[in-house]
């Protein structure tokens, strides 16, 4: 690997962050927040400055990237950009622990919302309007952000974009992969300042609406308020915030597509189908469940289900009730939406429908083949008839994850108190959703969670956020030889 080239496009991206770093110092001081934290919130502008530009000095020279250089940047720029996502809140002393610094920054750049704050709104505007920004950078990728840069460095960045983008298969829009990152940011930013706008109208102050228009599309999940969305009490409030969620879930080419002119895409997409049929039945039998169960009624289950549903399979983690204390069935299904996630190509997490759907279907080409051995039977998408080597590498993508699910279940019970936080704690990891259930759910924190807990819980979110492979690569010695 060319360390010298890899760290010094990192770099650039670290150059991003600071940016992100200097407009949190701004909102610091026009809210007037107390001298001690203006006084942090500029050192830590100063200081990442200093990192990002010493890093680009001390690295100059001809760049070649070759695919393992593309891992390398993706992976150690996530790493590089986690430290200094933690400078403001450790030298303004919002989060003092190192530990506990570096959980939330991974969470934020992962767009996971878990947190390991106790008391979210006694925290500095600064410091609130810097979380929000980590999930917004987080959630389309500061990696494919700085894929657009690249022309400028003369470098080409398809290596960039294959080590980032989720999901199976990559969909280029352009025959320029840096436009490409260029496009999908644009509307990544048409779709923040649509939720913006809408959360203005929906009765939000101007602080509020911006930090929960950068959560929301990137799926994030941080708020403002310890109560998350449930502090607001607002149908309207609820209804956007999902409707946002929901369109951040769906595929950004597809999006694109539709915007360009063909909206018919939006119907003869398979994935999308398939994730709208599994959104919309885990609705009703939530809700169903919900009536059956509760005194509630059908309007207030209904509301209920159809946000939490929502942030579930988005993996926006936002909260308006309290699903702890819902029946074992409808906390079920919200676990099996929080492994399943959102269409591939869009800002959530979780294994991605695509990745399901194929897996569906391999089954029951597997159940045909039992009764007909010799029978040929072929595994299509829509009007496509997927290669043998695709469904492999979901089949081995599929089993990774429930190996690191096992295991990382295995570590965490020793640091929570029973089985049901550990398994969805490392759950709510790997799908970068954020609450689980138990002493790690909708009304608590990771604040509890030890040391080793947390170090575990940031590696999980890593490996959720760049989908196993780019991060387990690593760690093959073939990897490191010439």
């Amino acid at each position: 690997m060319n360390i010298r080239a890899v760290f010094h496009l990192i770099s650039f991206l670290l150059a991003f962050i600071t940016i992100g770093v200097f407009a949190s110092y701004g909102v610091s001081w026009l809210y007037n927040d107390a001298w001690a934290v203006q006084q942090g919130m500029r050192a830590a502008s100063l200081l990442s400055l200093l990192i990002s530009g010493a890093l680009w000095y001390y690295t100059r020279g001809p760049i070649d990237l070759s695919r393992r250089d593309g891992f390398g940047i993706v992976v150690f720029g996530w790493l590089a950009a986690m430290i200094v996502a933690m400078i403001p809140y450790l030298l303004t002393g919002a989060i003092p622990d190192p530990f506990a610094a570096m959980f939330e920054s991974m969470s934020g750049l992962t767009a996971t919302g878990s947190t390991a704050l106790v008391d979210i709104e006694a925290l500095p505007a600064g410091i609130l309007f810097w979380r929000s920004l980590t999930q917004w950078y987080g959630g389309m990728g500061i990696i494919v952000m700085a894929v657009a840069i690249l022309p400028f460095l003369g470098v080409g960045g398809m290596q960039l974009f294959n080590a980032e983008m989720s999901g199976p298969s990559k969909d280029r829009l352009t025959p320029r992969i840096a436009s490409t990152a260029k496009l999908l940011w644009g509307l990544y930013v048409l779709l923040t300042l649509v939720a913006l706008v809408a959360l203005r109208w929906a009765g939000l102050n101007w602080f509020d609406a911006i930090n929960h228009a950068l959560t929301s599309a990137a799926t994030g999940g941080f708020s403002t308020y310890n109560a998350s969305i449930a502090h607001f009490q607002s149908v309207a409030v609820e209804l956007i915030i999902a409707g946002v969620a929901l369109l951040s879930a769906i595929s950004f080419p597809l999006h694109y597509r539709a915007l360009t002119g063909r909206p018919i895409v939006y119907f003869r997409d398979p994935q999308l189908r398939f994730f709208m049929s599994v959104w919309v039945l885990a609705i009703l039998v939530v809700t169903w469940n919900l009536l059956a169960h509760s005194n509630s009624s059908l309007t207030h289950s209904l509301r209920a289900a159809v946000f939490q549903v929502t942030t579930f399979i988005t993996s926006a983690g936002f909260v308006s009730a309290d699903y702890d204390q819902w029946p074992a069935f409808s906390r079920f299904v919200l676990l099996l939406l929080m492994i399943v996630g959102g269409c591939a190509g869009s800002t959530t997490g979780g294994m991605k429908m695509i990745r399901v759907f194929v897996l569906m279907k391999k089954a029951v080409r597997e159940i045909r083949l039992f009764m007909r051995p010799n029978a040929v039977v072929q595994v299509k998408i829509g009007p496509h008839t997927l290669s043998q080597d695709v469904i492999s590498k979901v089949t081995s993508y599929f089993v990774i994850y429930m190996m690191i699910w096992m295991l990382g279940t295995l570590a965490m019970t020793l640091f929570t108190p029973d089985l049901e936080s550990a398994f969805s704690a490392v759950v709510t990891a790997l799908s970068n959703m954020g609450p689980a259930f138990g002493t790690v759910g909708a009304t608590q924190n990771f604040s509890h969670i030890g040391s080793g807990g947390k170090v575990l819980m940031t590696f999980l979110m890593l490996l959720g956020r760049l989908e196993l492979y780019t991060v387990l690569v690593l760690f093959l010695p073939s990897f490191w030889k010439r």
